[in-house]
């Protein structure tokens, strides 16, 4: 099977993994993002990952609980901690090489982010996990998700969510709601379509980064995209 992309980052939300709960992991969600990144690692699809912690801690949301925004983004930062862990201890158990790299030193749990250190893991197809965001207050997972990628040197960012693509209203709530097939970057600002945050964006825009935003939860949608099908939405 020919490849489109050799080298992808793909970027989880922390409440992806929630499944139907309110609150923490799905243990069936886990399994079923593992067994879809398998099948393109056994492509030989140079996979690195970053997943965000909404699930177990939103700095934002602390700032309105009275924690302020700094410590609130570092808790919010441990969580995605938590994450990666579990998404490593899934994927290992399908025989996947993994490494979990941080942005903030916890030597006993992960590595610390080295670049050269992530590349020759990527080289030698294990799957690389990024943890932590940046590793400073004020950014989210997703810029965290550009800058690893282009660090890298990623052929394109993938976006997993739970609907098909982006659409210009949440399709969830609204049955009219039109999915674009191909988005340029000032277009995403221009219609304010949070595909991903302002800084995330631009970071992509500048560095010529594609974004490719599909659903996670169908079935082989990760190995299709890779191989090059027309699914999802395309942001160049």
């Amino acid at each position: 099977m020919s490849l489109k992309y050799n080298r992808i980052l793909l970027k989880l939300s922390g409440e992806s993994l929630m499944g139907n709960q309110s609150f923490g992991i799905d243990s069936d969600v886990l399994e079923n993002i593992s067994d879809e990144v398998l099948k393109v690692v056994k492509l030989g699809v140079e996979t690195g990952i970053v997943i965000g912690g909404g699930n177990i801690y939103r700095g934002l949301s602390a700032h309105k609980q009275g924690i302020d925004r700094v410590t609130g983004d570092q808790m919010g930062m441990l969580a995605t901690v938590i994450n990666s862990l579990a998404l490593q201890n899934a994927l290992e158990k399908r025989g996947i090489y993994t490494r979990v790299q941080s942005a903030i030193k916890m030597d006993e749990i992960a590595e610390p982010f080295i670049l050269r250190k992530a590349v020759r893991h990527l080289e030698k197809k294990r799957v690389v996990i990024f943890s932590s965001g940046t590793g400073s207050p004020y950014f989210t997972t997703d810029t965290a998700a550009a800058l690893r990628s282009i660090e890298v040197k990623a052929d394109v960012i993938i976006k997993g969510t739970r609907v098909d693509g982006v659409y210009d209203c949440d399709p969830e709530k609204f049955e009219k709601a039109k999915m674009f097939k191909k988005l340029t970057y000032t277009q995403v600002l221009e219609k304010d379509l949070r595909v991903m945050d302002l800084t995330a964006i631009t970071l992509c825009q500048e560095n010529k980064l594609p974004i490719k935003v599909f659903n996670m939860n169908k079935k082989n949608n990760l190995i299709k995209l890779v191989s090059g099908e027309n699914i999802g939405t395309l942001i160049s």
